[in-house]
């Protein structure tokens, strides 16, 4: 005869414990957030800011956010389909587009806090290591400072997120970080050793344009079919390469960061007038119809409508 041991018994149900919503649904981890959320004491209710970058297939979305007991509060946010605005139409999701977003988010949060020229960011985008504390200088404002926010990706070298770092930083944010996950770190042979140049020509999609020339020479139709949008962003924006796009949105973006004025929601007016119907109108403005509710003396006429009709 066999015993099988039971290990899940009442009492162990009776004790379980369910996972967070966003942790059941593989959205958030719980361990790094508490890391990045927790502020020290003798700081009191001084928020803790985090620099929040996310990418997907299409975009790149950057976000300054504290963390509240009710919930998270974005005080400013940057999306890289805002590009087109200045400049850039395709290719919204690769290292280049990263550091644009990264920089467009910074310069819009110091245009709102009033920091913008106090610090005005880095002079040269050389790839070279920049942290704006340096510039401090006597008794004024502190720069803004933010922690780094990756969410579940891998933190692997050269990946995408350390642009929006890298662009955030040039732009004028105090983001504690080292070069040692950015695109030319190597440690090889036991050296840690920066190539800023290689670091530089990914902020300047040079390594998309070296692919491009590659890909125009041996397979015509392949390169229509993948970068026929970049050819239109080229001769729109009245340039001939890459970098010269990159530095001109770049510009363009410390020009005027701001973020464009909502447009007012106006109350659509029904065209149509149907007396058996009712114009139901919604919080965005839109509106639909459905059946009118009877009243009670037409009730009680239907149905005596269908007691007539049954006996019949």
């Amino acid at each position: 005869m066999v015993f099988i041991k039971v290990y899940k018994t009442k009492a162990y149900f009776k004790r379980f414990q369910t996972r967070f919503r966003r942790r059941r649904e593989g959205k958030t981890d719980y361990y790094a957030r508490k890391a990045l959320i927790t502020q020290d004491k003798a700081k009191y209710n001084t928020p803790k800011y985090r620099l929040v970058a996310r990418i997907t297939c299409s975009r790149v979305i950057c976000q300054v956010i504290y963390a509240t007991i009710k919930g998270d509060r974005v005080i400013c946010a940057a999306d890289s389909r805002e590009l087109k605005r200045y400049g850039l139409e395709a290719g919204l999701s690769n290292y280049a587009a990263c550091y644009c977003t990264g920089l467009l988010v910074a310069r819009r949060l110091l245009n709102k806090t009033g920091l913008d020229k106090l610090y005005a960011g880095a002079k040269k985008t050389d790839g070279e290591d920049y942290d704006v504390y340096k510039e401090v200088k006597g008794d004024q404002r502190r720069p803004f400072k933010a922690v780094l926010d990756v969410g579940l990706i891998r933190t692997t070298t050269g990946n995408r997120v350390f642009g929006c770092l890298k662009g955030a930083c040039d732009g004028g944010l105090h983001v504690p970080h080292s070069t040692k996950r950015f695109p030319g770190f190597s440690s090889e042979g036991g050296k840690d050793t920066y190539n800023a140049k290689a670091h530089r020509e990914r902020i300047f999609g040079l390594h998309v344009e070296k692919y491009m020339k590659h890909l125009q020479k041996d397979n015509k139709e392949g390169y229509d079919r993948q970068f026929s949008k970049w050819d239109a962003n080229l001769k729109k924006a009245g340039v001939t390469s890459l970098e010269k796009l990159y530095t001109k949105v770049h510009e363009e973006i410390r020009k005027n960061p701001a973020a464009p004025a909502k447009k007012e929601r106006t109350k659509v007016e029904p065209k149509y007038t149907d007396k058996k119907k009712t114009i139901i109108q919604t919080a965005g403005g839109k509106s639909y119809k459905r059946d009118k509710r009877l009243t009670l003396e037409e009730r009680k006429k239907r149905v005596q409508q269908k007691i007539a009709k049954a006996l019949a």
